[in-house]
Parts: structure tokens; C-alpha cells; sequence
């Protein structure tokens, strides 16, 4: 089944069926790795922090920053610059989770000012080596009234930058590919999906549903495994030693070192309600880590039964 398994895997049912925006999409997430793979001299930017200000301590989730820090390390070990971004409410745990990976990334902050956004977005589109592929992962997006909201509908301007401006700003033509990885209908590329999908399948969907969209989106019941996906997808089409350095640390032990940092360093909280903050504890999206490394299992023996198979040994 290749790449379709997995899309399967990561997109199987949690907390709500997803299987509307998963049909959508389907095929994206190969196309996005095949961009990824196939652009000379690619140097990948990973957008994520997705910040609860009713948290204990306010702080950003855990998802999302794992998912990041699969992709910088494949993509490292690649050979492929990265250069992760976020912004101040959520830097001191996306810091905490870069200082666990196996090579050296670029570590871009801003303040919540659109300014600061746009001065960022400068930098990097004129740098000697510029981005040419742009990934948000559980980040949020405006909405149609142009606010960005959690899932139950709490208005977020105040501790988001607007990241989405490296993805769409009618003042600017971006010169990279935006690719989007999300699971709740308020993300970054989820503006790509018919509205009548997230209106309809997603609680408040009419009020969060995202209005940027992106040119591959990734769809999964948890944004990391999203994550996780596209590193699986970029192994399945990368030449047969590329496959094997971009899944080095694609492993639990590795995913529990991201999630430990995350937590016990940067101080990242599971998903909080109004009615019961969250507190920073190894898990993610209301799943222990434990149950997240059996997901990461199946892929990476799905992953290495394909590259197994006589026409890809």
C-alpha cells in the first residue's frame, strides 16, 4: 500500500473522525515529500508553538513540537538545513526540544508583531542559502473573521504572532513551498479544505476554521504524527541511502527524549479546557506518550517492510 498506509496510520480515528479531511487530501502527503526530496539545494523551515494562556504554567502543547523535531532531524541527517520558528510565548519549549536533536539547527524567534514577522520573512527569502520549503505544524491560523482561535473559540491574537504571514500576505509573493500539518481544522493549510468539511465535522468549526491555506496539506488524527508521516513518505521516495539517514533517529527512544525536553525543560502542557488547565506531563493531545510510541511503531515498521521489498532493496 505504500505511502496510502501511511496516510491510514496516521490518520486513524482518536478523538473524532477526521475521515472527511484525510479523503481530501489524499496524495498530498506524497507530493510533499517528493518536493521536499526533490529540490536541489532545499533548506526547510518548520513553523510550530501553539501557546494556552489558561495552562499551568501558560505555556505552549506538546504536539506539534515533536512532530518538528522529527522532521529537523531527518532532514538534518539528510544533509538539509532547517531553521525552526516561533515565536516568544512558545520559545523556551520548541528551544528545549532543538537542543535534543542530533545536529544544529537555525532557531528563529519573533515577537507576536507583524512586524517582526515580516522582518523575518525578509531575512530568510533574501538569505545566501533561502528557504524553499515552508512546513507549519500545530500552528494556528486566522479564521475568516481574521482572529486566530482555539478549539473551543477563545481569540488568541494576543500571544500569537501572526506566523501565517510566511505562508500568505497579499503584500508579499513567497518564493517557497508551504506545506501544512494539522488536526483540528484551525491550522496553518487547513484553508485549503472545502468549509463545509471543518463547518460540519468540527466542533465551533464555523467560528476556527482556518483561512490560510498551503500547497500540500497533511492531514492526521494528531499533528505530530503528521509529522511523523512525512518523514515516513520522504524515506518511501528518497534514494536507498537517503532512506536510511533521514530514519537514523526516527525511533521511540528519540521521540520520548523531544517529548521529555519539551516537557521537563520548556515546560509544554497537554491540550487544556477552561474547566481544567492543563500542567506539563508526558502526553499528547490527552494520549500518553506510550500510546504515541506505538503509533511511531507501526510506521516505522510499515516504513521498513516497504524499503525492505525486493524492487526498493
Amino acid at each position: 500500500m505504500g505511502i496510502a498506509k501511511v496516510e491510514d496510520i496516521i490518520g486513524q480515528t482518536v478523538r473524532r473522525d477526521i475521515g472527511r479531511m484525510k479523503r481530501f487530501v489524499e496524495g498530498q502527503l506524497e507530493a510533499a515529500a517528493r518536493s521536499i526530496i526533490g529540490t536541489p539545494n532545499a533548506h526547510v523551515g518548520i513553523v510550530t508553538g501553539f501557546f494556552i494562556r489558561n495552562a499551568v504554567p501558560p505555556s505552549p502543547e506538546t504536539d506539534g513540537l515533536g512532530g518538528m523535531a522529527h522532521l529537523a532531524a531527518a532532514l538534518s541527517n539528510l544533509g538539509i538545513p532547517v531553521t525552526v520558528i516561533s515565536d516568544a510565548p512558545c520559545c523556551k519549549a520548541v528551544w528545549a526540544v532543538t537542543t535534543e536533536l542530533p545536529k544544529d539547527v537555525a532557531f528563529e524567534i519573533t515577537s507576536v508583531s507583524a512586524a517582526s514577522v515580516r522582518s523575518l520573512r525578509a531575512r530568510l527569502s533574501e538569505a545566501e542559502r533561502p528557504i524553499t520549503h515552508m512546513i507549519a505544524i500545530e500552528r494556528v491560523s486566522p479564521a475568516s473573521d481574521g482572529k486566530p482561535h482555539r478549539e473551543y473559540g477563545a481569540d488568541m491574537s494576543d500571544d500569537t504572532a501572526p506566523l501565517h504571514l510566511l505562508f500568505e500576505d497579499p503584500e508579499w509573493s513567497r518564493p517557497w513551498v508551504t506545506i501544512g500539518i494539522g488536526d483540528g481544522g484551525n491550522e496553518i493549510g487547513m484553508g485549503v479544505l472545502p468549509e463545509e468539511i471543518v463547518h460540519d465535522d468540527i466542533p465551533n468549526g464555523p467560528l476556527i476554521s482556518a483561512a490560510i491555506p498551503a500547497d500540500y496539506l497533511i492531514v492526521s488524527s494528531v499533528s505530530n504524527w503528521g509529522g511523523w508521516g512525512l518523514v515516513s513518505a520522504m524515506a518511501m521516495v528518497a534514494p536507498r541511502d537517503a532512506a536510511a539517514r533521514l530514519l537514523t533517529d526516527f525511533t521511540p527512544e528519540r521521540d520520548r527524549a523531544y517529548l521529555a525536553a519539551a516537557v521537563d525543560v520548556g515546560q509544554a502542557v497537554d491540550d487544556s479546557r477552561i474547566d481544567r488547565p492543563a500542567t506539563p506531563k508526558m502526553s499528547v493531545d490527552r494520549l500518553s506518550w506510550e500510546q504515541h510510541a506505538q503509533v511511531l511503531t507501526q510506521l516505522r515498521a510499515h516504513v521498513d517492510g516497504y524499503l525492505a521489498a525486493p524492487l526498493h532493496a
